[in-house]
């Protein structure tokens, strides 16, 4: 049997994932004081990946990006609980964020705030959840 020649859409996916990788790293940014944030971000950044695996075949990909999926969710759990859980040693409640401004030698002053880490938490459980459910789905075997 011939190969299919998907010159096009491979060459079109390459760079539709790096504007979608892009999109999301905004989304996940932005997410902190507008619209977005962990959930959305990790849902585009899946996307992107979904993407891939529909462009080039699934074993490619994940030979290129070896993670384990699964874990990565629960890390990314994992990292969200752990942030709930540190506010409770400063005797705060539950997932009670604090912040504070700092200059950085290259981005001169700059909020950091501990909802960034839950965020990140956020977007690996999405990100793990969603490509698990997309691989179990598209498993042929």
């Amino acid at each position: 049997m011939k190969e299919p020649n998907d010159v096009i859409i491979r060459s079109v996916t390459k760079v539709a994932v790096v504007i979608i990788l892009t999109f999301a790293i905004n989304l996940f940014i932005s997410g902190h004081h507008y619209p977005g944030g962990g959930f959305i971000g990790g849902l585009a950044f899946a996307s992107a990946l979904i993407l891939l695996f529909l462009s080039f075949d699934i074993e490619t990909v994940l030979k290129n990006i070896p993670v384990d999926f699964k874990v990565l969710a629960a890390v990314g759990v994992l990292i969200s609980v752990l942030t709930g859980v540190g506010s409770l040693m400063f005797n705060a409640p539950f997932l009670s964020q604090s912040f504070g401004y700092f200059n950085l030698p290259v981005f001169g002053k700059t909020e950091l705030a501990t909802a960034v880490i839950f965020d990140v938490g956020v977007a690996l459980a999405v990100i793990g959840t969603s490509i698990t459910i997309i691989l179990s789905i598209g498993d042929d075997r």
